[in-house]
């Protein structure tokens, strides 16, 4: 059995759930790698990664380097006899940090790779409306999500679930992945294989203002999609035109509707407390929004305040 000093390398929630499993499993964490405090809020005051406030509560050494390829920065991870690196939810790394540890480096990718490599796979498959996904641990090279995959589990997508609730899932999952790696390489046992070349529409880039952006001219499955993709962050998004101007609307649930639709895509229409709108085929029910300078609400509450005109809709 190996000796491991564990350098984590991770910064938002869904990091946290890995770094808690290692410490659970007894596995020793020389040091915590996180990003700098940044503004948050309407106060702008400096607001610590969810990966740091919980190293801090565990009483971990924590480095938020600005430049991971600063000499200073990889002298000092040498200083704590690094010998193994786990990345979850990080930057990308240069080769003088991921190359340097005895045991390597390997990372935890929310997809089954090859499939869904980039900032945003656990959005992009719902979006697409995949019904499998899964995590992957694989060992950090020179390019993104690219290296000899060790592990990798899968899970079915819910026909209903949204991002949030698959990214839960796929938290814990994950967790339990990193763990078993750990062990695999700590008992000399872990083996790996290189990835196969992956399909062309199976990519996960960062996701812009104008990717979540709904057209309502394309099927309700695929808007419904996208809705669940990007619900409830960074939410899908329309405009909606009354006679008083137009307003940004956000929308975080909905659900195709058994009726077709009977206007133009993004027409609304109000009925028992229930708002419908049109699309290319069949009429998608809204469940959740939140209209521009309000709170996110069921769309019942929406229309206890608002009289739908004839020609309001979305667009």
């Amino acid at each position: 059995m190996k000796d491991l000093n564990i350098a984590f390398m991770g910064t938002p929630e869904f990091a946290v759930a890995s770094l808690d499993a290692l410490i659970r499993a007894d596995f020793k964490i020389a040091v915590v790698i996180t990003a700098p405090d940044r503004p948050a809020g309407r106060g702008r005051k400096l607001r610590a990664s969810a990966v740091k406030s919980y190293a801090v509560e565990k009483g971990l050494p924590v480095l938020q380097p600005t430049n991971l390829k600063d000499p200073d920065f990889v002298e000092q991870l040498a200083s704590f006899g690094v010998n193994l690196q786990v990345v979850v939810a990080f930057r990308m790394l240069p080769r003088q940090v991921w190359e340097f540890p005895e045991h390597g480096t390997f990372n935890l990718h929310a997809s089954l790779l090859p499939d869904y490599r980039g900032a945003a796979p656990i959005n992009w498959a719902v979006i697409n409306g995949e019904r499998t996904t899964g995590a992957t641990t694989f060992f950090i090279d020179e390019q993104i999500d690219t290296g000899h995959v060790i592990l990798q589990e899968s899970l079915e997508i819910g026909p209903r679930e949204n991002a949030g609730q698959l990214h839960d899932r796929l938290m814990a999952l994950g967790a339990g992945l990193v763990v078993e790696t750990v062990r695999q390489i700590q008992a000399g046992t872990v083996t790996t294989h290189p990835q196969p070349e992956p399909e062309p529409d199976k990519i996960a880039p960062k996701l812009f203002r104008d990717d979540c952006r709904i057209d309502w001219k394309a099927p309700a499955a695929q808007i419904d999609n996208l809705i669940r993709g990007l619900s409830p962050y960074p939410t899908a998004w329309t405009q909606l035109e009354t006679g008083s101007g137009t307003t940004t609307c956000k929308i975080y649930a909905a659900r195709p509707a058994d009726t077709p639709s009977n206007g133009s895509p993004g027409d609304l229409h109000g009925m028992d407390r229930k708002l419908f709108v049109d699309t290319s085929d069949s009429q998608l029910e809204i469940l959740e929004l939140q209209p521009e300078g309000k709170r996110r609400m069921p769309v019942s509450d929406w229309l206890n305040g608002t009289e739908l005109k004839k020609n309001d809709r979305f667009r």
